[in-house]
């Protein structure tokens, strides 16, 4: 059956059950369409158009700020065996590296003694046991930030590696009187996988959200894997406290917590990239998201609102879209629709992917945007359901 547009408008479908729900779900599909051109058009564009100050500057010239680099690590022998000299070998001159080897039963400590050999400024902590009342990396990490020695923090992972002998400065940078908080980007390793392909676009998509809140003055969360604070933020703020009992969260919950329009700034130079290996199943990416997710709920309201206004969007968007096409519903007003969409979708995705080193993934948005149908599918309960995570 063919409904016109003007059929479906007419006052007489309110007297017919099946017209009434053909309405609805092109109420619904309209007012997607014009969310996620709104999020699109006035809030991701922040990014897309977002031109940098930060110069790269050699020599005796540079402003370096003495910082401490804590890294959480349990059972991470080979990571670190490949990773932590790219991170002790920063082109900087006064910094440290902590890394808390958590009850590790692998040889973790002795790659780390290994390296304590070498550098000086390298810092391991032992733990052999697991606090009561504080779940995941948060008792770890609180560890080291409470042993410390100056004022500016580096966090990252030990599965990550720096792009550049300039991260940690480039990171430190953006650190002023006012400006606490950096949040740096964090990119996954490229395969020729579909579900390496799917982990690295919603790690964009991810990160298009966080950085242009930010840019917008609206800051919600960093990632763990590349995020720079003033301790003083930790200390005054009792540090992880207030959501010990959730196993993520010592990135995006507590950035939720203190950050302000204010005292947040990003980092977007690729020398400031820290890549990290994906996973390789659907069985362990679905597991990491378990973990990542169960924190949304937690977030202050407004982001809850404005994170699943989008989310809501972006799923009943495809759905009732589907539906109508299948129902025969003006297939060429929904189509004219859909491109409309993705037009704009590569206009402002084109120059962010390039600025994230990630060009190969523009022809594949209209494959991967529609499989956030099944992400969101898949993830949703999670938000409503939430069981015991383990961080390793």
């Amino acid at each position: 059956m063919h409904f016109s547009l003007s059929q479906i408008l007419d006052y007489s479908i309110f007297i017919n059950p099946h017209l009434l729900l053909i309405n609805l779900l092109f109420t619904i599909f309209i007012c997607s369409f014009i969310v996620q051109i709104f999020y699109w058009c006035f809030l991701f564009s922040k990014l897309a158009n977002y031109k940098s100050t930060f110069k790269s500057i050699q020599g005796e010239v540079r402003n370096e700020k003495p910082i401490s680099i804590v890294i959480c690590a349990r059972n991470e022998a080979n990571n670190l065996e490949k990773n932590l000299p790219r991170i002790l070998n920063q082109n900087y001159r006064s910094f440290e590296v902590i890394v808390v080897n958590d009850n590790s039963n692998d040889t973790t400590y002795d790659v780390l003694l290994k390296y304590k050999k070498i550098y000086f400024n390298l810092c391991i902590i032992n733990l052999d046991s697991k606090p009561i009342g504080m779940v995941g990396k948060k008792f770890p990490l609180k560890i080291g930030i409470e042993s410390s020695k100056y004022a500016t923090l580096l966090l990252t992972d030990a599965d990550c590696c720096p792009n550049s002998s300039e991260w940690l400065f480039c990171m430190q940078s953006r650190i002023t009187e006012t400006t606490k908080i950096v949040l740096g980007y964090g990119p996954y390793a490229n395969y020729p996988t579909l579900l390496n392909r799917f982990i690295r676009f919603e790690t964009v998509y991810t990160a298009i959200q966080y950085f242009s809140f930010a840019l917008a003055k609206l800051p919600y969360m960093g990632v763990g894997r590349n995020l720079a604070y003033e301790k003083g933020l930790f200390t005054k703020s009792s540090g992880f406290e207030k959501h010990s009992h959730i196993a993520s969260g010592d990135d995006d919950l507590f950035i939720n917590e203190v950050a302000n329009g204010d005292n947040v700034d990003v980092m977007l130079e690729r020398e400031s990239f820290v890549y990290s290996e994906p996973k390789i199943t659907w069985r362990d990416y679905y597991h990491q998201k378990n973990r990542h997710l169960s924190t949304a709920t937690s977030y202050q309201l407004k982001y809850q609102i404005l994170l699943g206004l989008l989310s809501a969007s972006h799923f009943f968007f495809y759905v009732t879209g589907i539906i109508l096409f299948a129902l025969n519903f003006n297939i060429i007003f929904l189509g004219t629709l859909f491109v409309v969409r993705y037009i704009v979708l590569v206009y402002y995705y084109a120059p962010i992917l390039k600025r994230f080193q990630e060009k190969r993934l523009l022809l594949w948005i209209p494959v991967l945007d529609s499989m956030y149908i099944l992400y969101y599918f898949t993830f949703t309960p999670i938000l409503f359901f939430r069981n015991t995570i383990q961080w390793k």
